[in-house]
């Protein structure tokens, strides 16, 4: 717990994940590490990062909440949420370079949601974010250890997933595929690893 103590802001939380941890490129189901295997094996993808945040955030008084982002024709996403003077804002670590931080600007969960529409796309180039959850504080799966346990946290994707969640766009405009521009898609990709 050294090391989260250290970790005592949003930007150094999210400049560990960026700098010290590698990206786990491992399959979706392999693995999801609890904070303290994250610390120990120094890999990370987008859940075990999130948790890992919301691990740091709870360790300096702060809820450990976690926003699930579903998708289509794609691999969700999670972000540790945090609210700074009454704005939302995020932790977040991906391959996609911006699927990660936000600063605490937003005045709601679905503004900070938004954010990360034009940057949420699968290899084919397509828009996929579809809904969200709203903010969900892992502190009410203390009982499981999620912070330290060395069994893998897939009881808690398989708890968000059984969540209400909201729909980002409205129902005619959900159907469509959406394409981004080949720029935006490059650079999504700086410093992705494959």
């Amino acid at each position: 717990m050294a090391l989260l103590r250290k970790l005592n802001n949003h930007h150094k939380i999210q400049r560990f994940l960026d700098e010290q941890l590698a990206y786990n490129t491992e399959r979706d189901g392999e693995t999801c590490r609890s904070p303290r295997r994250v610390m120990r094996d120094q890999v990370a993808h987008c859940a075990e990062g999130a948790y890992f945040a919301a691990a740091a955030l709870r360790v300096h008084g702060e809820s450990p909440l976690i926003i699930d982002l579903i998708a289509v024709r794609d691999s969700d996403h999670l972000l540790a949420a945090f609210r700074e003077h009454g704005r939302w804002g995020a932790i977040a670590k991906s391959n996609y370079s911006g699927l990660r931080f936000r600063e605490p600007v937003y005045q709601t969960v679905r503004e900070l949601v938004m954010s990360y529409f034009a940057h949420f796309y699968n290899p084919a180039g397509e828009l996929t974010l579809r809904g969200y959850s709203m903010p969900v504080n892992l502190a009410r799966l203390d009982s499981h250890s999620w912070m330290t346990m060395e069994e893998d946290l897939f009881f808690i994707g398989d708890f968000l997933n059984s969540l209400p969640h909201r729909d980002v766009l409205q129902s005619h405009l959900s159907k469509r595929r959406m394409k981004l521009d080949q720029r935006l898609y490059d650079a999504g990709l700086v410093g992705a690893v494959s």
